[in-house]
């Protein structure tokens, strides 16, 4: 497959970290209180807006363009500050920031799965980076605000949802689907399972372990 296939036109990269920045600092402007000032919504805004572009681009091995790149700064800093100037009157949205949040993982998961194979990555390996730009964003707010990691807790599919996406993304590509349908329906298909999982319920069963019956005692007819 040809390398410029895959290419990712920079405005929809904006776009993702403009989301990004902007639910970030929604997420942060309200948690008041932990008492976070003017930076460190800025910083949390940034962290959603840009962790899953730069995980992505260390794991494969790239310079990252949100250092390389100012424009991705820029747009995610103006967005992380508009969210938070636009937190009072969003308060009572809590859905927003769940389906922004969920527009995000699909972009960043579309965009990091096609990188990975405009680099000749295995399709395997595609889906690997794919769920890393999802998730990674949303994992660098929680490690910041030490909150339990969203992916691996129970009730939150992030990590199926960004899969799924991914996935879908990778296996329509090999099929020589074009790359922008693909991406459209890596976006449906990750937000689809995430916003799923929030309204009906859908989950994981919890971890356990495999414990081996105990034998019952025989029963020993009475004299």
């Amino acid at each position: 497959m040809s390398s410029t296939t895959f290419q990712v036109a920079l405005w929809i990269e904006l776009l993702a970290a403009g989301l990004g920045g902007l639910q970030g600092a929604l997420f942060a402007a309200g948690e008041r209180h932990r008492r976070i000032d003017l930076l460190g919504v800025i910083v949390i805004g940034l962290a959603v807006a840009l962790g899953g572009s730069l995980l992505r681009d260390v794991v494969l091995n790239q310079p990252p363009v949100v250092i390389w790149k100012n424009w991705y700064l820029l747009v995610a800093g103006a967005s992380a500050v508009l969210g938070m100037l636009l937190q009072p009157a969003l308060a009572r949205a809590g859905w927003l920031i769940t389906v922004l949040d969920a527009v995000v993982m699909g972009l960043f998961g579309a965009i990091g799965a096609s990188k990975a194979l405009s680099l000749g990555v295995g399709e395997a390996g595609a889906l690997v980076v794919g769920v890393i730009g999802a998730i990674g964003g949303g994992m660098l707010r929680d490690v910041i605000l030490s909150l339990p990691i969203s992916f691996l807790q129970v009730g939150t599919l992030y990590a199926v949802a960004a899969g799924a996406g991914a996935g879908a993304l990778v296996l329509l590509t090999a099929f020589g689907t074009p790359i922008l349908i693909a991406g459209l329906v890596c976006v449906a298909v990750t937000m689809s399972v995430r916003l799923g999982a929030v309204r009906f319920g859908w989950t994981f069963p919890e971890q356990r372990a495999v414990r081996p019956r105990r034998p019952q005692p025989v029963k020993t007819p009475a004299e």
